[in-house]
């Protein structure tokens, strides 16, 4: 299998599509902004992470095929351009899935590892509704390039869209924007708007949030029609006001997308290396060499064992940290920080790559913090 692309390596941009709630249409955007990336002009993948309601196989006219496996890797499936695959596609159509969580994060990691999605420009992620263990997986093991948030206009659906997009904020996950969906009905005889879930709640929320606002989606129901005979709407017609609505919406996160990566790239650091000391060096883009120690990252953890999150107070005994104490694995965790394992069994700090250059031991930063503390006093 080694002439094989597989996983992630290959995909230059992981984008989630999320919500907060459930039937504001996630999964109908997250379809036809697919097609429309690709009609674009680039190659593109979707991922149907709702492993209990798949909805992907319809929308794309594929509920009766089954993708190719082989050796334990699967071969995605491609529809329109776009290459995708989901749960749905390994199940018989009426099969519930009834499995307990950790069962669904593991094919989520099969998913995004052992899946054949080769050489492709974007992966869009549809997401379940929610804030849970999907989630939080998918922020720390896809490498997102960031999230694009969905709701409704009226305030119910604003509320639960406003936690979602915290969710993401607080695990360092760029916010591409806010996408409002049945923004309002257009008559096909007439062509008049009608605001039937009332109208401009996306937009508020994302001047609320400080984040992009990307674009309203309208009512359609040639939109409707065309997921329910899978044909996503770019296909059927161009000609249309939902469909020049999607085409402005891939041309608007292609380009927040690219401008979040300028700024990504900026900030993410060129290698991390663990020495024979056991320390971990850093490469940052701005040529700085930092250094840090196991006995100083231990004492700087910050997870819920080590700091109280209400208080900021250190719950961690210096004490009872050994002198010796060792580095045993390093991870990434997503595109922001790592996930550090140490050799007294303590393995649940992230440590984000702002607050690592910030703690940094190299000479010249302790140094500079000895200053500090001499002009301070």
């Amino acid at each position: 299998m080694s002439n094989v692309e597989l996983g992630l390596s290959n995909v230059r941009f992981s984008i989630a599509i999320a919500s907060g709630k459930g039937g504001v249409g996630k999964s109908t955007v997250s379809t036809n902004l697919a097609v429309a990336v690709q009609k674009l002009g680039h190659k593109v993948g979707l991922l149907d992470a709702d492993i209990y309601g798949p909805s992907q196989p319809g929308m794309l006219g594929s509920l009766d095929t089954k993708p190719d496996f082989s050796q334990g890797y699967l071969k995605p499936l491609e529809r329109f351009g776009v290459r995708f695959m989901s749960m749905g596609l390994l199940l018989d159509k009426n099969s519930p899935v009834i499995w307990r969580a950790p069962m669904a994060m593991k094919m989520i990691h099969q998913f995004l590892d052992q899946v054949e999605w080769g050489e492709l420009d974007f992966l869009f992620i549809d997401l379940p509704p929610g804030t849970g263990d999907v989630q939080l997986t998918l922020a720390q093991q896809a490498q997102l390039s960031g999230a694009v948030i969905v709701t409704t206009p009226q305030e119910v659906a604003l509320g639960v869209a406003r936690k979602g997009l915290k969710m993401f904020q607080q695990v360092n996950v760029p916010i591409i924007g806010i996408v409002e969906n049945m923004s309002g009905f257009i008559c096909s005889h007439c062509g008049k708007e009608t605001a039937i879930f009332a109208k401009g709640g996306g937009e508020k929320l994302a001047i609320e949030m400080k984040v992009p606002f990307l674009g309203s989606l309208p009512l359609d129901p040639i939109i409707m029609s065309s997921g329910e005979k899978g044909v996503p709407l770019l296909v059927e017609t161009n000609d249309s006001v939902a469909a020049n609505a999607f085409t402005n919406l891939a041309g608007v996160v292609i380009k927040k997308v690219a401008e979040i990566e300028a700024t990504i790239s900026a900030d993410e650091p060129e290698s991390i290396q663990v020495d024979q000391e056991g320390s971990i060096n850093v490469l940052w883009p701005d040529a700085h060499r930092g250094r840090h120690t196991p006995h100083v990252l231990r004492l700087n953890c910050e997870c819920a064992q080590c700091k109280d999150e209400d208080t900021g107070r250190k719950l961690v005994d210096p004490k009872r940290v050994p002198l010796d104490i060792k580095i045993t694995g390093v991870n990434p965790v997503g595109r922001y920080g790592l996930s550090i394992a140490f050799s007294d069994g303590h393995n649940t700090g992230i440590y984000a790559f702002n607050r690592l250059r910030k703690i940094c031991e190299c000479e010249k930063c302790v140094e500079s913090k000895a200053d500090q503390r001499s002009f301070s006093i």
